[in-house]
């Protein structure tokens, strides 16, 4: 089942508007809160980690219902559909600031923050199980994550590189104003792009069965599926280190480097270094085995997360030299993850009978954002412990807990990656070849011993 470039550029316009939105929520809504919205970072941290933890919980519910959708788009497709307006809408609602005092405002952002992220899931945990059926051919799979990813890194640059100059253009000094207004911008491109990724997608890898099952049988398969819990575990460790360092890089140049301007240049940077390293993702993984080249990634991410620490303000060039290491070796480790993901799909068909796709890639979704929330709860209480104050100058401990938060902690971490990885010992034996009719079921997989 080969995969045409229209439709894999086609289903990456999805990533584009998911990413576009994630970016936003790890670089700028930590930031947002705290120094415009101005709530303190400890009630920030207690948001984010109470929120992102119970949306989390939908993740694996939404995977199961779409498992057992069935309509004339079908199965993955209409929520792309259906799902586009909502998410643009809830986009705008949620960087809005309403002219609210006290626990009213808490109230709020409690409130828009639940609404985005539901909506969020109704259209990402689909569209992400949709790569797990539009081929039944791992390598093809594969190619697909890349392209995925690579238009994943593009709505970063685009994020990342735009929003503080839009929000400054569109605000004129009201910065409440800027972001709303940026955001407006932003939900229609998600909007767009979701319809192009809905237009463009065929889904081909029918099921075995899945009706007859419950929530809580599909979850025991999924326990027995020892790959899939590996890469879950990796998947939450790895978005902890990122919604960690993400989170703090406005603060690490505001108030350490001392040079907000370059904010945007080193995150535009970083992007462009991690959409580099994305490109040869398919050579490497075929030459070396997915799950080597992700250690190998990761061992290059802590090497370089560790010498960034001792990197004094004025050194700009350490700074952005050891950024543009760790995010270059960053670029293959999403890819692989989802990419080894729809094998854990084929397999849990050969060892069930059964092919639980949304339910599967549900975990990427709830690694996200479990480990986005953990990260950016982490990062507020760090400012919070260490004496963090909205716009003023900060003290030389307020600055330590910035830097440990930008570099020593997300290193920690990712050898939790590296150890959890190790655990994944899937291994495709051959890729098959399947009538257009036939299920993803014939792929001979084995675990390893």
């Amino acid at each position: 089942m080969k995969l045409s470039v229209k439709e894999k550029v086609g289903y990456s316009f999805g990533e584009f508007a998911g990413s576009g939105l994630w970016q936003a929520l790890m670089f700028f809504l930590p930031v947002f809160y705290t120094d415009v919205v101005m709530l303190p970072a400890a009630a920030t941290a207690t948001l984010f980690l109470v929120v992102r933890f119970f949306d989390a919980l939908n993740d694996p519910i939404m995977g199961f219902y779409a498992d057992r959708t069935k309509s004339r788009w079908g199965k993955f497709r209409p929520y792309l559909l259906f799902g586009a307006i909502p998410l643009g809408g809830s986009t705008v609602i949620l960087f809005s600031t309403p002219a609210l005092t006290g626990y009213s405002k808490l109230a709020y952002a409690y409130g828009s923050y639940f609404l985005f992220l539901i909506s969020y899931t109704v259209v990402m945990v689909p569209f992400n199980s949709l790569m797990g059926v539009v081929s039944n051919d791992s390598a093809e799979r594969t190619s697909l994550s890349s392209y995925k990813f690579v238009f994943a890194y593009a709505a970063g640059l685009t994020v990342q590189g735009l929003l503080i100059p839009l929000v400054e253009k569109f605000g004129g000094g009201n910065q409440a104003q800027g972001y709303q207004y940026a955001m407006i911008g932003l939900g229609g491109v998600v909007v767009c792009a979701l319809l192009i990724a809905y237009l463009t997608s065929k889904e081909r890898v029918q099921p075995i069965q899945t009706d007859n099952n419950s929530l809580i049988e599909d979850l025991k398969d999924l326990k027995g599926n020892k790959p899939w819990l590996s890469l879950l575990f990796t998947s939450v460790f790895l978005l902890i280190y990122i919604g960690l360092r993400s989170s703090t890089v406005l603060y690490y140049f505001q108030y350490y480097v001392g040079r907000k301007d370059l904010a945007s240049l080193f995150m535009v940077s970083g992007t462009i270094a991690v959409l580099l390293g994305v490109l040869p993702t398919q050579y490497l993984s075929k030459k070396i085995g997915k799950r080597r080249l992700f250690q190998y990634c990761m061992l290059i991410i802590i090497l370089s997360l560790g010498i960034n620490y001792f990197a004094n303000p004025e050194n700009i060039i350490l700074i952005f030299t050891t950024h543009l290491l760790f995010s270059f070796a960053s670029g293959p480790t999403m890819p692989l993850v989802f990419a080894m993901l729809a094998d854990t799909a084929d397999y849990s068909e050969q060892i069930t009978g059964r092919r639980a796709t949304g339910l599967i890639y549900a975990a990427s979704t709830f690694s996200q954002k479990t480990g986005v929330a953990i990260g950016s709860f982490l990062t507020m209480v760090i400012l919070s412990s260490f004496g963090y104050a909205a716009n003023v100058l900060q003290t030389e401990h307020a600055l330590l807990g910035i830097r440990l938060s930008m570099t020593i902690l997300p290193a920690i971490i990712a050898v939790g990656c590296l150890i959890s990885m190790n655990f994944y010992k899937l291994k495709p034996l051959k890729v098959p070849t399947v009538e257009p009719d036939k299920s993803a079921s014939n792929l001979v997989a084995s675990v390893s011993e």
